[in-house]
C-alpha cells in the first residue's frame, strides 16, 4: 500500500493538528460576526501607527455596506476592489461580503489594457479603487459595464498628524504625498460612501441572511499556459475551510492576540486568505503596509513587531539582509509561512537564528483558496519539501499518461488534489473548468513526488509560469505584448533563476533585419502596457528560438539555451 492509500502523512501531524475538522455551513459572514462578538475591543488594524478596534472597523464596514446597497448592490452582484493593503481594503472586503455580494480582487497597478477583458468578464458595475489609479478606471467606463468608481485616499487612514504633515506644500513632502494619493474627479470618495449621505450610518444595516457556504464569495483571476486570464470562483465554504485548516496547523494561533504582518497583497490568493480571512477569523491585529518596502517593514519591526508573518522567499531574504545592514532586531516573530516559490534552506536557517521562531514552506494555488500542503510547524518539518497535505485534503501523484493511476511512492507525476478548499470552476469558462479537473481531482499542473512517508516535493512545473517576487507571470501575455514592438519578429519569455529561489523575467528576442537591440527602449515599451513586475528585466538577442514541428516555441529549450549562453559568458 502506497503513501496515498495509507495516508502516511497523518503520522507526522503535530499534536495540536487534528486529522479532520468541522466545517458546518459557516460562511465568511458568520466568521466575521463571531470574531466581532468575541474580540470587538481588540485591535483590528495598524497602519503607519494608527490603530482601530474591531468594533471601530465594523462601524466602517456597516456604513460602507449601506452605501453600496444605496448604489444598488445586492446578493450575488460582483464588486471589484483594486487597492493596496490599507484599512479601507479590509472594510471594503467585508462590506461586500455582508451584502452577500462577490468580491473581485484586482492588482491596483494593472493598466486599463490588462483590466479591460477582466471587467468585461465579471461585469462589475462598481469598483472600489485607489484614488491614484482613478484615471485607469475612467477608461474602463467607456468599454466595460463599470459605472461607479469609489476612490480611496489611503492617507485618511493614517495617524492624523502624519496625514496633516503630508499636506505641507514643500516639494519633498508633495512628492511623497503624490505616491500615496492624488485627486480623483468623477468618483465617489470612500468617505462619502461610508457616510450618512449615502446609505445612513449603517447602524440599521442587516447582514444578508440567505447566504450559504456554497455561494460564491470571491473571484480571483489566474491564468494557465495560454496566458489568458480566468476568474477562479471561491465559495464561502472554500475560504472558511482553508482558514480553519490554517488555524489548526499553526500552534496556538487564535488563543492569544496575534500581530500579523500584512505585506502580501490581498489581490493575491495567499494574501487574501491569510490576511483578510484567517487574520480576521482569529481576531488578529493586521499590521498593514501598502507595499512590501523594506523601510516600512523595518519601521514596523522596530515599533510593532509582528508575531506571525505569511510571506514569500524574496520577502524573507530582503528582511534578513536589511535587518543585518541596519542592525535592527526582528526577534519575536514566532511563526512564518512561505509560499509561491521554493524556499532556500539557508534562508530558513538565517531567519530562525534572527527571530527565534519557525519558518516553514507550504504550497497552494488560487484555485485551492490557496493552501493545500504545508510543512508541520515542529521538528518534523523537512527543508526542500513543500510538506504534507492539510487536514481533510487528499493529494495523490497521478501518472501523466493515465491520471486514473497513482504513481508509486518516489516517482514523479502530476499533483492532483481534492478537498473542501478546492474551487468549483472558472467564471464563464466551462471548457477551462472541465480541463482543470480529472473527475473530482483538480489538476495543479505541477509535477511532484510523494515519498513513502507522505512528504511531497515539487520537481517541475507543467505550466510554464515564471514566479518572480511571489507573483506569477505568464509568458504568453508578455510575449503578446512584446510582439507588438516594431523591432521584434519573435520572442520567448522565460525565467532566469535567482539565488533566492524565484526568477527574473527575461525575454529572448529575434529582431527584424537592420534593427539593433535596445533593452531600455523595449523596457519602456513594455512598461506602458504591463504591470512593472511583468516587464522583462533583460532582453537577449537570439538568431533563432527552439520550436517544435508545428512552429510552437519550446520555452523550456529556450531557457536551457539561455542558461548555457550565460554560463559560457561567465567563463
Amino acid at each position: 500500500m502506497g503513501a496515498y492509500e495509507s495516508k502516511a502523512w497523518l503520522q507526522y501531524y503535530a499534536d495540536w493538528t487534528p486529522h479532520t475538522l468541522e466545517y458546518d455551513d459557516t460562511t465568511l459572514i458568520d466568521s466575521y460576526r463571531e470574531n466581532l462578538e468575541a474580540h470587538g475591543t481588540w485591535p483590528a488594524t495598524w497602519f503607519f501607527g494608527r490603530t482601530q478596534t474591531y468594533a471601530e472597523l465594523d462601524a466602517q464596514v456597516r456604513a460602507a455596506a449601506a452605501g453600496l446597497k444605496a448604489l444598488g448592490i445586492r446578493k450575488g452582484d460582483r464588486v471589484a476592489i483594486a487597492l493596496p493593503n490599507c484599512p479601507q481594503h479590509i472594510a471594503a472586503f467585508y462590506a461586500i461580503i455582508k451584502l452577500g455580494a462577490v468580491v473581485v480582487e484586482h492588482n491596483p497597478l494593472y493598466t486599463a489594457r490588462e483590466l479591460e477583458e477582466l471587467f468585461i468578464d465579471h461585469g462589475a458595475r462598481v469598483v472600489i479603487a485607489w484614488d491614484n489609479r482613478s484615471e485607469v478606471f475612467e477608461e474602463l467606463r467607456e468599454t466595460t459595464p463599470l459605472e461607479t468608481i469609489v476612490s480611496v485616499n489611503m492617507t485618511d487612514a493614517m495617524p492624523r498628524m502624519k496625514s496633516l504633515l503630508l499636506r505641507i506644500p514643500l516639494p519633498p513632502i508633495a512628492e511623497k504625498r503624490a505616491q500615496l494619493t492624488s485627486p480623483a474627479p468623477n468618483t465617489v470618495p470612500w468617505s462619502t460612501l461610508a457616510s450618512p449621505a449615502m446609505g445612513g450610518d449603517g447602524h440599521a444595516f442587516i447582514d444578508a441572511e440567505d447566504v450559504s457556504k456554497d455561494d460564491p464569495a470571491i473571484i480571483l483571476y489566474t491564468s494557465g499556459t495560454t496566458g489568458k486570464p480566468k476568474g477562479a470562483i471561491l465559495t464561502h465554504g472554500n475560504i472558511v475551510a482553508n482558514a480553519k485548516m490554517g488555524v489548526a496547523w499553526v500552534p496556538g494561533l487564535g488563543e492569544n492576540r496575534e500581530r500579523m504582518l500584512a505585506a502580501l497583497p490581498m489581490f493575491h490568493a495567499y494574501g487574501m486568505t491569510l490576511i483578510a480571512a484567517l487574520g480576521v477569523t482569529i481576531g488578529g491585529e493586521l499590521v498593514l503596509t501598502p507595499a512590501p518596502k523594506m523601510d516600512l517593514i523595518m519601521d514596523i519591526m522596530k515599533k510593532h513587531t509582528p508575531t506571525w508573518i505569511p510571506g514569500v522567499p524574496t520577502l524573507y531574504s530582503k528582511i534578513i539582509a536589511t535587518a543585518h545592514e541596519k542592525n535592527i532586531s526582528i526577534h519575536g516573530v514566532r511563526n512564518a509561512l512561505s509560499g509561491a516559490a521554493a524556499l532556500p534552506t539557508e534562508t530558513v536557517k538565517q531567519w530562525e537564528e534572527l527571530t527565534g521562531g519557525l519558518l516553514v514552506e507550504g504550497y497552494g494555488l488560487s484555485e485551492t483558496s490557496p493552501v493545500i500542503v504545508g510543512n508541520p510547524m515542529n521538528s518534523n518539518r523537512r527543508p526542500g519539501y513543500i510538506g504534507l497535505p492539510f487536514p481533510d485534503t487528499e493529494i495523490r501523484i497521478g501518472n501523466p499518461d493515465n491520471l486514473d493511476e497513482t504513481q508509486p511512492d518516489g516517482t514523479p507525476g502530476e499533483v492532483l488534489v481534492r478537498g473542501p478548499q478546492v474551487f468549483t470552476g472558472y467564471l464563464n469558462k466551462p471548457e477551462a473548468t472541465a480541463e482543470s479537473f480529472h473527475g473530482d481531482w483538480f489538476r495543479t499542473g505541477d509535477m511532484g513526488i510523494m515519498e513513502e512517508d507522505g512528504f511531497i516535493r515539487l520537481v517541475s512545473r507543467i505550466k510554464e509560469i515564471i514566479i518572480t517576487g511571489g507573483f506569477n507571470v505568464y509568458p504568453a501575455e508578455v510575449e503578446e505584448t512584446m510582439l507588438a514592438h516594431p523591432d521584434v519578429t519573435d520572442v520567448a519569455v522565460v525565467g532566469r533563476p535567482r539565488d533566492d529561489g524565484s526568477e527574473d523575467v527575461v525575454a529572448c528576442v529575434i529582431l527584424r533585419d537592420g534593427a539593433a537591440l535596445d533593452p531600455e527602449g523595449m523596457k519602456e515599451f513594455a512598461r506602458t502596457r504591463l504591470t512593472r513586475y511583468k516587464v522583462p528585466r533583460t532582453f537577449y538577442h537570439f538568431e533563432e528560438l527552439a520550436k517544435d514541428q508545428l512552429g510552437k516555441i519550446r520555452r523550456r529549450e529556450v531557457q536551457a539555451d539561455l542558461l548555457k549562453l550565460l554560463e559560457k559568458n561567465e567563463k
